[in-house]
């Protein structure tokens, strides 16, 4: 039998939950989150990158005071990329981060975006963009650790769909972790974010890079110590407008969703 699911995460670990499953929204509430700490600790300690995006807005998901969720509003690493919505680029936001633990059901996720557009609209936003990485990795051993992710909840929220960005060689850490092309050109050239990105590797086994070491040098050789290539076809992309009447320019670029349905087999 094939089940289409929603993917989630809680400790880095992936699961599934069966899409369509309600949710009863009486036990549960949306609020903003004035700063970063809270979103931050919930996303770096749940989401499978581990990592937390340049922050616009947050939101967090509350089961009574237990904060289940959170939805992070980013400046996009490309503002180019918002380029398809209306306005200016800081009209809009990138989805940077939305994760919500596993017990939550899967209408969960519809019913929590839509109330963080709703904000977004009270701010004056104009459209938001988000990106869903297809490609599986695992770790050195083989194991899974991401099973690829096709952005079914942004399909379920009535995104457009508007491709895939540029397929690109990138480098996976042991853990199955990915280096971004533009943490490495943080490194190579010693721009704002270098050391944490150098981090990233001597955690995976580099060794430190010292001040007065040359950045490219060393990359070059700790990568290939500590990393493996993986030629990833692209991030799928999806846009949404906050506002009807610019949703016209949004459905003539769209695309037909792409789909992939898990397999779950039982007795």
């Amino acid at each position: 039998m094939i089940t289409p699911v929603v993917q989630r995460w809680t400790h880095g670990r992936g699961s599934y939950r069966v899409a369509g499953e309600p949710i009863e929204t009486r036990r549960y509430e949306v609020a903003s989150i004035a700063d970063d700490r809270t979103a931050k600790a919930f996303v770096v300690a749940h989401h499978y990158s581990g990592t937390y995006p340049a922050a616009r807005f947050r939101f967090g998901l509350y089961r009574g005071h237990e904060l289940v969720g959170v939805a992070v509003f980013s400046v996009p690493a490309n503002p180019r990329s918002l380029a398809v919505l209306p306005g200016a680029a800081a009209d809009s936001v990138e989805l940077g981060r939305f994760v919500l633990v596993d017990d939550v059901p899967a209408n969960g996720e519809s019913w929590f975006l839509g109330r963080c557009f709703a904000q977004l609209r009270r701010e004056g936003l104009a459209g938001v963009v988000s990106f869903s990485d297809p490609a599986p990795r695992t770790d050195v051993a083989g194991c899974v650790v991401f099973g690829g992710h096709l952005g079914t909840i942004y399909q379920a929220h009535n995104a457009a769909y508007l491709g895939r960005s540029r397929a690109e060689l990138r480098r996976v850490l042991p853990d199955g972790s990915v280096v971004h092309n533009r943490a490495l050109t943080k490194i190579r050239n010693r721009r704002r974010g270098w050391r944490y990105a150098v981090a990233q590797l001597v955690r995976a086994g580099a060794r430190p890079l010292r001040d007065d070491e040359d950045p490219r040098r060393w990359l070059t050789r700790e990568l290939a110590r500590v990393s493996r290539p993986l030629r990833h076809p692209g991030n799928h992309k999806y846009a949404w407008t906050m506002h009807k009447r610019d949703a016209r320019h949004l459905r003539e670029l769209a695309r037909a969703y792409p789909k992939v349905h898990v397999e779950r087999r039982g007795g």
